[in-house]
């Protein structure tokens, strides 16, 4: 390898890292720190409020569930995927919105779902009936409830979403209080296709998956379509096929999220 092409390959590196390092400072300085403390638990979370905020007026608020990766409690992992959507100025104009990434505890998981892993290796995911909700869901909720107490927040455009262990907390939650929930997004998520017809009729849903998901199969979110439409749901599914598991890259990307979500109100 010459000198010049070595010289060149960690300019590029030296750059890579640079914006890399300036996005995530981005990240970190628009979403301000908050904590929701019960007497049993704390969840951490990352607020993004809309620029100029008028307390006077009601903003739409956003709740997005990140992945089992992004667990822990350093406040921070949560926002590794989708916020640069929320920041974008473009966005933030045209659907001005209060964004919240809660942080699921290391411990504990959205949905209470069972997983094991077969003999290959790979994991099964059995997700519950009913059943009581995870520590983390309960301080979800609890979450959830105490903003929608806020002044500022329009109760009438309320979301949610996820990917991976988010989009399965998504369907749950959505099981758990339907009559919260304007419309709401699941991306390589699942859910028990029994739990479809509490949540089908109320809440309008967008669906995304990776064809060739290697973690959750894409058959998690194909029945769960069927099973929505079985109740008499009517929701938006999106596949791509030659995405694995992180077709969240892919579903954040797509210029009518936004433009539906906010096209609902309860």
């Amino acid at each position: 390898m010459t000198v010049k092409r070595l010289l060149t390959i960690t300019f590029l590196g030296v750059l890579f890292l640079t914006l890399s390092n300036g996005v995530k400072a981005q990240v970190n300085s628009a979403f301000d720190r908050g904590s929701f403390i019960t007497k049993k638990d704390t969840l951490p979370y990352r607020i993004l409020f809309p620029k100029g905020l008028d307390p006077r007026k009601k903003y739409p608020i956003i709740f997005v569930l990140h992945g089992a990766g992004e667990r822990g409690n350093d406040n921070n992992a949560q926002l590794a995927y989708g916020p640069e959507l929320f920041l974008n100025d473009t966005v933030r104009q045209k659907f001005p919105a209060i964004v919240i990434y809660p942080q699921c505890p290391k411990d504990s998981y959205w949905s209470n779902v069972l997983i094991d892993t077969n003999s290959t290796g790979k994991r099964q995911f059995h997700f519950r009936e009913g059943g009581e909700p995870t520590r983390a869901m309960a301080a979800l909720i609890g979450l959830v409830d105490k903003m929608l107490e806020k002044p500022y927040v329009n109760n009438k455009q309320v979301y949610i979403g996820g990917l991976s262990m988010g989009g399965m907390g998504t369907f749950e939650i959505l099981r758990r209080k339907p009559n919260v929930f304007a419309a709401a997004f699941a991306i390589c998520g699942g859910d028990n296709t029994n739990n479809a017809k509490r949540y089908a009729k109320k809440v309008p849903l967008w669906i995304f998956h990776g064809v060739k998901d290697s973690v959750v199969p894409y058959d998690h979110s194909v029945v769960m379509v069927a099973a929505i439409k079985e109740a008499g749901g009517d929701p938006k599914f999106t596949s791509y096929p030659d995405a694995d598991h992180n077709s969240w890259v892919n579903a954040f990307a797509e210029p009518g999220l936004m433009p539906w979500l906010f096209s609902h109100s309860k």
